[in-house]
């Protein structure tokens, strides 16, 4: 194993670790769905939510190992703390909750001690109101070691204070906000970093020079793509 890749997967692990150590999100079921049933769970200060196992990634319908191990039917309407979503939002801003497994207790109801299920989950929708910014609605997918997701990755740059082009008077042009892959559970990155302090005017970076863990798969049937591009700052023209 290549030392960068030794630090980025130590780094990676302690960012994981401790946002797991934040919470371990606590849930109750929701016999009853509805709008006027979420309205009211709402003015209960709880949040709607669902989790369930994702369709198995393998285009071939062979789980190879990576399937998920829970069947469908382990789907559960839920209702969730919106105090406590709202604390891991800001230990966790999004859109990096969204690349960050979690802890998920699913209790008999509130304040009970009764555990129905537990396991890791993913977030992968968060619902807000478009004029408030709200929280209206969570979606989850069990995220059990073993399992195999697909997994927007957001993708962060470093070394723009070192980059030759930017130095220059060049702009970084980020044309690539996250990347898709299909990532084992156990080694879902919160972000990308994408290297591009030896940049120069004109350099770019595409999918395929983007290193990650080997368990890795880009969704992407052209990794000829490029992430970002250092382009010339354009000049006023004084006719």
């Amino acid at each position: 194993m290549s030392t960068w890749w030794r630090t980025a997967v130590a780094g990676l692990r302690k960012t994981t670790e401790a946002a797991r150590s934040y919470h371990t999100i606590q849930a109750i079921p929701r016999e009853i769905t509805g709008n006027r049933v979420s309205v009211k769970d709402r003015a209960q200060g709880r949040i709607p939510a669902v989790v369930f196992a994702q369709p198995n990634p393998s285009a071939d319908g062979d789980d190879g190992g990576g399937g998920s191990v829970r069947s469908v039917s382990r789907k559960h309407l839920l209702t969730t703390e919106r105090k406590q979503i709202q604390s891991i939002l800001k230990s966790i801003e999004l859109p990096y909750f969204c690349s960050t497994t979690f802890p998920l207790q699913i209790r008999a109801g509130a304040g009970s001690s009764a555990l129905l299920e537990s396991g890791n989950v993913l977030p992968i929708k968060v619902h807000r109101d478009t004029e408030t910014g709200k929280l209206l609605n969570l979606v989850f997918v069990w995220a059990d070691e073993g399992t195999t997701l697909k997994v927007d990755v957001p993708v962060v740059f470093k070394g723009e204070d070192v980059c030759p082009g930017l130095k220059k008077g060049g702009m970084l042009n980020k044309i690539r906000a996250s990347l898709k892959y299909k990532c084992p559970s156990e080694h879902i990155p919160q972000k990308i970093e994408v290297d591009i302090s030896n940049l120069d005017i004109g350099d770019r970076v595409f999918m395929r020079d983007v290193k990650v863990h080997p368990s890795l798969e880009l969704l992407s049937k052209n990794d000829l793509v490029p992430v970002c591009k250092i382009v010339a700052a354009k000049l006023d023209s004084t006719d």
